[in-house]
């Protein structure tokens, strides 16, 4: 079965078995594009609303300016919490 990333999906080597280890591969990938898109979505959805006021049919220089500036902001502030959230969950497996 072909996925939408251009592999098997089944993962079946020699002998036609599936390999867990490559389908969780897969799934993971799958997960963090979905996750990438959500991301993006988020982002754009919350910047557009906070600096674009009458939508028409080009930015103006404080628009642009607003969209960009929001947009680091954004990702700055996922980064953090992305860390944040990396180190806590590596100190608690440390700690099982």
């Amino acid at each position: 079965m072909e996925s939408g990333f251009g592999s098997d999906f089944g993962g079946a080597g020699a002998g036609g078995k599936l390999d867990p280890g490559v389908i969780m591969e897969q799934v993971k990938v799958q997960i963090a594009v979905a996750n990438a898109q959500e991301l993006l979505q988020r982002m754009t959805d919350k910047c557009f609303r906070k600096c674009i006021g009458k939508p028409g049919g080009s930015l103006d220089n404080s628009e642009q300016k607003c969209i960009a500036m929001c947009m680091d902001r954004y990702m700055d502030a996922w980064n953090t919490v992305s860390r944040a959230y990396n180190s806590r969950l590596q100190r608690e497996r440390a700690n099982m």
